[in-house]
């Protein structure tokens, strides 16, 4: 049976851009339709980004030396932009591994504190 898709928050989703971006992109490099899908499967589904969404977190990702872009066409497909995580790119990533495992810690503690109340009000 599948399950239903969860409406995540916008605040949510920009919260979470940056980790998932680089996280794919420590994998290889990729390029925008591609790290669109890819985020849509590991996701599933729960998370639609578009371009409009992507193109501007690359480009500030960029920016800040954490990402770096290169123009290539493959045999037979049109001119692509691919993008490549960067040295810089690795220790942001690791530092929001860091954030991001504190943070799981913390709501895990607290969800578990309400478990006891949820089941009272059952």
């Amino acid at each position: 049976m599948e399950e239903a898709r969860v409406h995540i928050t916008k605040d949510l989703v920009a919260a979470a851009a940056t980790p998932m971006v680089l996280g794919i992109l420590a994998r290889g490099e990729s390029y925008g339709y591609a790290l669109i899908r890819e985020i849509g499967e590991l996701s599933g589904g729960n998370l639609e980004w578009t371009e409009g969404m992507l193109y501007p977190l690359l480009h500030r990702l960029e920016r800040l030396g954490h990402v770096e872009a290169t123009w290539r066409t493959a045999t037979g497909e049109r001119r692509r932009k691919y993008y490549g995580i960067t040295v810089q790119g690795r220790a942001e990533l690791a530092e929001q591994r860091r954030q991001w495992a504190a943070v799981i810690d913390a709501l895990k503690g607290a969800w578990q504190l309400t478990v006891p109340a949820l089941e009272a009000q059952a």
